[in-house]
C-alpha cells in the first residue's frame, strides 16, 4: 500500500481537464513537472500532493476538487491482494453515519486522532447494529481500529457529505468504482431497474438473486420486505450500504433488508423460501455454473436440467422456484436465450406449464451489455388449477422513440445508452403487459394485438421443433404511416415547424471586444463563489428514490432526470419517499420554482430554465441533475443557463472519468456582468434555445415522414410521384 496517493497520466488529466496527451506535452516541455514516484515506465504513477502543487502553480487547477481529493485516498487504501472495492465499504460506513447520526460526528469531528481513531470504529459499528442488526459489523467487516490515512478519509468524507449529502457522495463514490472498473463491473442502470420494479407491481417482498450493488432492490420502496444475494460478499455489502443511505435517517432499524452472501446456483441463500416477486439482471454466459453437481436439484422443473451453454435458463428456473404461487419473476437475459436450440426442451416445459407469461425485446443501449438488444422475461408461478396458457410477445425495441409504429427511429438504430427514449419505451412496455397481465389474473379477454409492438399467442401454437421465442419472429410488421392523407398531415406539420424558426442570421450574436449585452464583463467569477456570496444556490441530486407507480396513473411527486433534460421529454417517474414540497431541502427532496436552471451533472452543453407554470413547476429533482436557484435581484436565470450550454464556460470544470466526463459545478466561471446586461445577453441565449429546440423537433418529424414514405413506397402503399 502506498505512503500517500499516487495518479496516474490518465488521473492527471482528469483533474486537469485535459486529454492525457497534454500531460504528455507537460512532462516534456516542463522541467519542474513532478518525477514519477512508482508504476512502469509505460506508466508512471507521481505523487498527488506533488502534482496538485504543480497544476495550482501553472495555473492548470484552481483547486483539486473535493471528489478527486475523496477518490484519491480509496484508491490509497486499496491492497493490492485484496478486493478493489472494499475500501468503499469502510467510506460507505462512514456516510451512514453521517446520514442516521451525524450529531454523533459533530461530537466526535473534534477529537484528537489518537481518540478519533477507536471512537469512530465504535460510532460507525453502532450505526451498523441500528440498521442492519447484531451482525451488521460482521457483515460488513469493519475495523475497530483506524488508521491515519482512514481518519483523513473520514474528514473529507464528512466534507463531502457536507457539500452533496451522504447518500449522493456516495453514489458518486459507486459511479466512479463502476466508470475505474468496466470489465468486471456491469451494474443495472436505474431505469432498467424502474421498469423491473414496474412490472412486478407492488411486491410485499422481492428477492434478488444476483444482486450487485442492489440497484433493483433500490427501485423499491424501503417499506418493501427486500432479500438479496451475490456472490461477492464486498459488493453485497456495498449493495446494502447503499439501500440504507437511501432509507430515510429516522427510519427505524433494523430495515426490511436481508442480504446474504454466496453462488445462488450453487449455494442457495434462500432454500424453500418464496417470495412475491423474484427479480434480477443475472450473469451472463457462465460455462462454469455448476451443471455437474446439481443434476438432480429440485429447482429443474420434471427433471429437465438446463444444458451446460444455458446458464441464464438456470437462473430463470432459480428465480422461478423461489416465487410464490401467482407471483412473479422477471429477468433481463440475452436474446439468444429465447432461441438457442440446446435450450428449447426447458422453453418448451415453460409453455406447457404456463409460467412464461412474456417475453418482451428491449432496444440496444437499455442495460449492460449496451450494444445488444436484451429481452425481459416475465413469469408468473403457477397455481394449482391454473390454466392459462398464453404468452405476450412485444417487440418493444422496434419503437423506441415513438416517431410511429413498428418503425425504428434513429436512436433504435444506432443503439446506445444515451440513445434510449425511456418515457416512451416504458409506456410500451407496460401498457402492453398490464392490459395481459390482468385479463390473464381475472379470465377477460386478452387484449387485441398491435401490430409491430404486441401480439398474444397460445402456448401450443409456439411448441415446434425450435420454440423460438423471439419477438421479432412472431410480432407482425407495424402498420406504418404510409396513406397519403397521414403523409400529407405528416408534411404539412413539418411546413409548419420550419416557417416557425427564427432566421438564423438574427440570432447570430455581435463580434468584437465587447459581449452581445453590449459591456465588457468586468472579470470572471466561480459558481463556488456565487454560492459564498448567497447570490446562488446549488443542490445536486442525491437521496429520493424515483419510481413509477404500479397503477396504470402517474401518482405522486412527478421527477424530472438527466434524461428527461436531455431529451426535452416530460417529468417521467414520480417520487416514492418524498417529504412535503415547498423548494426546500436536502438533495433528492427540492422542489422546482419558476427560474431555476437545472444543468445535467455530466454537462454536454444541456441547461434548461423552470418556466412560470407547467408539469416542471414542482417537480423533485432526479439523479443526475444540478438545480441552480438564482438570486433574481443579482442574476438572471436564462444569462446563468446560456453560459452552461456554451462549452467555453464549461470546458475546464469538467472532470474526466474512464467513460465519461462530470461536471464540477463549482468550479464552472462566469463572466461578471452588472444584472440589465445579464438580462439582455439571456434574451439571446433563450432565443438560440428555442430555435435549438424547434430545429430538433423539425429534424424528428422530417425523418419520421422521410421513413414513413419510403416505407410506403416501399410496400407499394403509396405510388412515386409522376415526373
Amino acid at each position: 500500500m502506498p505512503d500517500r496517493p499516487e495518479v496516474t497520466a490518465v488521473e492527471i488529466a482528469r483533474l486537469a481537464g485535459v486529454g492525457r496527451a497534454a500531460v504528455s506535452n507537460w512532462r516534456r516541455r516542463h522541467a519542474d513537472f513532478p518525477r514519477p514516484v512508482g508504476g512502469t515506465d509505460a506508466s508512471p504513477t507521481f505523487a498527488l500532493d506533488e502534482v496538485g502543487s504543480w497544476l495550482r502553480a501553472q495555473g492548470k487547477i484552481a483547486e483539486l476538487p473535493l471528489l478527486e481529493r475523496v477518490w484519491q485516498l480509496v484508491d490509497t487504501l486499496r491492497d493490492p491482494a485484496g478486493h478493489p472495492a472494499a475500501p468503499l465499504v469502510e467510506a460507505g460506513a462512514v456516510l451512514l453515519l453521517l446520514h442516521r447520526a451525524p450529531g454523533h460526528w459533530a461530537d466526535l469531528a473534534d477529537q484528537p486522532d489518537s481518540r478519533l481513531a477507536t471512537a469512530l470504529p465504535r460510532a460507525v459499528a453502532d450505526t451498523a447494529v441500528h440498521a442492519f442488526g447484531p451482525d451488521g459489523p460482521r457483515e460488513l467487516r469493519l475495523p475497530v481500529l483506524l488508521g491515519s490515512t482512514q481518519l483523513d478519509l473520514a474528514r473529507l468524507l464528512a466534507a463531502l457529505a457536507a457539500e452533496s449529502g451522504p447518500t449522493a457522495a456516495y453514489e458518486q463514490l459507486l459511479t466512479r468504482h463502476a466508470e475505474a472498473n468496466t470489465r468486471q463491473l456491469s451494474p443495472t442502470p436505474p431505469e432498467a431497474a424502474e421498469l423491473l420494479a414496474a412490472v412486478a407491481g407492488v411486491p410485499a417482498t422481492v428477492l434478488d438473486p444476483a444482486v450487485g450493488l442492489g440497484a433493483v432492490l433500490l427501485a423499491h420502496p424501503p417499506t418493501t420486505g427486500r432479500y438479496g444475494q451475490d456472490a461477492d460478499p464486498v459488493a453485497a455489502a456495498l449493495a446494502r450500504l447503499r439501500l440504507a443511505l437511501h432509507t430515510p435517517a429516522d427510519e427505524p432499524g433494523p430495515l426490511p433488508l436481508d442480504l446474504r452472501t454466496g453462488d445462488a446456483l450453487r449455494a442457495d441463500g434462500y432454500p424453500g423460501d418464496t417470495f412475491d416477486a423474484v427479480l434480477c439482471q443475472p450473469p451472463y454466459n457462465e460455462r462454469d455454473w455448476g451443471h455437474d453437481e446439481l443434476q438432480f436439484d429440485t429447482r429443474w422443473p420434471g427433471g429437465l436440467v438446463p444444458p451446460r451453454g444455458e446458464s441464464e435458463l438456470a437462473w430463470v428456473l432459480h428465480c422461478l422456484a423461489h416465487t410464490r404461487p401467482g407471483g412473479l419473476a422477471a429477468l433481463l437475459l440475452p436474446p439468444t436465450v429465447a432461441s438457442r436450440r440446446a435450450g428449447r426442451r426447458i422453453r418448451a416445459e415453460l409453455l406447457r406449464t404456463g409460467a412464461l407469461r412474456a417475453v418482451i425485446a428491449l432496444p440496444a443501449g437499455a442495460a449492460p451489455p449496451y450494444g445488444v438488444p436484451l429481452h425481459l422475461w416475465v413469469l408468473r408461478a403457477p397455481r394449482p388449477g391454473d390454466d392459462f396458457r398464453q404468452v405476450l410477445l412485444v417487440d418493444a425495441g422496434a419503437a423506441p422513440t415513438g416517431s410511429s409504429v413498428g418503425a425504428p427511429g434513429p436512436a433504435a438504430a444506432e443503439g446506445g445508452r444515451d440513445k434510449v427514449d425511456w418515457p416512451e419505451l416504458r409506456r410500451t412496455v407496460l401498457d402492453s403487459w398490464r392490459g395481459f397481465d390482468l385479463a390473464a389474473r381475472e379470465g377477460l379477454p386478452v387484449p387485441a394485438d398491435r401490430a409491430g409492438v404486441h401480439r398474444t399467442m397460445a402456448a401450443i401454437d409456439l411448441l415446434d421443433d425450435e420454440t423460438d421465442l423471439s419477438p421479432a419472429r412472431h410480432v407482425p410488421p407495424g402498420v406504418r404511416l404510409g396513406g397519403v392523407a397521414e403523409l400529407s398531415h405528416l408534411g404539412a406539420r413539418l411546413a409548419e415547424l420550419l416557417a416557425e424558426l427564427a432566421d438564423p442570421l438574427t440570432l447570430l450574436p455581435g463580434a468584437g471586444g465587447q459581449t452581445a449585452a453590449g459591456a465588457a464583463p468586468a472579470g470572471l467569477v466561480t459558481v463556488g463563489e456565487l454560492v459564498r456570496s448567497g447570490a446562488l444556490e446549488v443542490y445536486s441530486s442525491g437521496t429520493g428514490t424515483a419510481t413509477r407507480p404500479a397503477g396504470g396513473a402517474p401518482g405522486g411527486v412527478p421527477v424530472i432526470t438527466d434524461q428527461d433534460l436531455a431529451t426535452g421529454a416530460l417529468p417521467g417517474a414520480v417520487l416514492a419517499t418524498a417529504s412535503g414540497a415547498g423548494g426546500t431541502g436536502v438533495a433528492g427532496e427540492v422542489r422546482t420554482r419558476p427560474g431555476d436552471v437545472l444543468v445535467p451533472a455530466l454537462g454536454g452543453g444541456a441547461a434548461l430554465v423552470v418556466p412560470a407554470e407547467g408539469p416542471l413547476v414542482g417537480a423533485a429533482l432526479g439523479r443526475q441533475l444540478h438545480l441552480l436557484r438564482p438570486d433574481p435581484a443579482a442574476l438572471d436565470p436564462e444569462f446563468l443557463a446560456g453560459q452552461f450550454r456554451s462549452t467555453a464556460g464549461t470546458r475546464r470544470a469538467a472532470s474526466h472519468a474512464t467513460t465519461t466526463a462530470r461536471l464540477d459545478i463549482r468550479r464552472v466561471e462566469l463572466p461578471r456582468l452588472p444584472l440589465p446586461a445579464q438580462q439582455r445577453l439571456g434574451a439571446a441565449f433563450a432565443r438560440l434555445a428555442a430555435f435549438d429546440t424547434a430545429l430538433t423537433r423539425a429534424a424528428a418529424l422530417g425523418h419520421t415522414l422521410a421513413r414513413a414514405a419510403t416505407d410506403a413506397l416501399a410496400t407499394g402503399a403509396m405510388a412515386p410521384p409522376e415526373d
